[in-house]
């Protein structure tokens, strides 16, 4: 499973690159706006600077037009940013046309705000790269979105679909450690959902055993 970072934050994308524990990027307008970056020649430069700091890994870019033909111009624009970037189109009709459009163009989407599995099978048939199921939100309101995450997998494995599962609005490892058992393709959180991944406290215990068994060890 592919481990995404969901952040504009580029000192939180260095040190996830740097750790190894990134597989690539999505970030939003909300996200880029928490990092005090706005307007289009700024978040273009934000996205690029990005895509140089992972190398080349795949870096969700969204459009913010609704409408088609302004999804195509926001699209094509950022696809020409850099070879990474897949552009991020929301789960809506004109955005399932875009991405048809895409598709055909040979750039690569990602369908967002996606809450059902129609609608994952929709943007699957529409020839998305990845969908985008959002498991937290569903969480917020007493729906199981891993669920969500398995019934998904069990459609495109029944009718061989390409297009990645990418879970969305993961909140905490509980909701990789799940999504990994389900067999998501990707998940993208915040690195402060991610490493906690590393903590055990019988790795702290042992860990601690061993360097204290050595320095008796080196003292005789």
């Amino acid at each position: 499973m592919k481990f995404f970072i969901d952040t504009a934050n580029l000192q939180e994308i260095e040190e996830g690159f740097q750790m190894g524990l990134v597989d690539g990027v999505t970030t939003n307008p909300s996200l880029m706006a928490k990092e005090g970056v706005s307007g289009t020649d700024k978040v273009k430069a934000h996205y690029k600077a990005i895509c140089e700091i992972v190398g080349g890994l795949d870096v969700s870019a969204e459009v913010i037009a609704t409408d088609y033909q302004g999804m195509i111009q926001e699209g094509e624009e950022l696809a020409k940013l850099h070879a990474g970037i897949v552009v991020k189109v929301p789960m809506i009709a004109a955005g399932l046309k875009a991405i048809r459009y895409f598709s055909s163009k040979g750039i690569r989407t990602n369908c967002t705000l996606v809450f059902s599995v129609g609608q994952a099978l929709l943007a699957a048939k529409a020839g998305a790269t990845y969908v985008s199921p959002f498991v937290g939100r569903l969480d917020d309101i007493s729906s199981d979105g891993m669920q969500l995450i398995a019934d998904i997998r069990l459609v495109y494995d029944n009718y061989g679909f390409t297009t990645q599962i990418l879970a969305a609005s993961v909140r905490h490892p509980m909701h990789i450690v799940d999504c990994a058992k389900i067999g998501a393709d990707v998940i993208t959180a915040p690195l402060s959902a991610i490493k906690p991944l590393l903590n055990h406290p019988l790795t702290d215990a042992g860990l601690a055993k061993f360097l204290s068994d050595h320095k008796k060890a080196s003292s005789n």
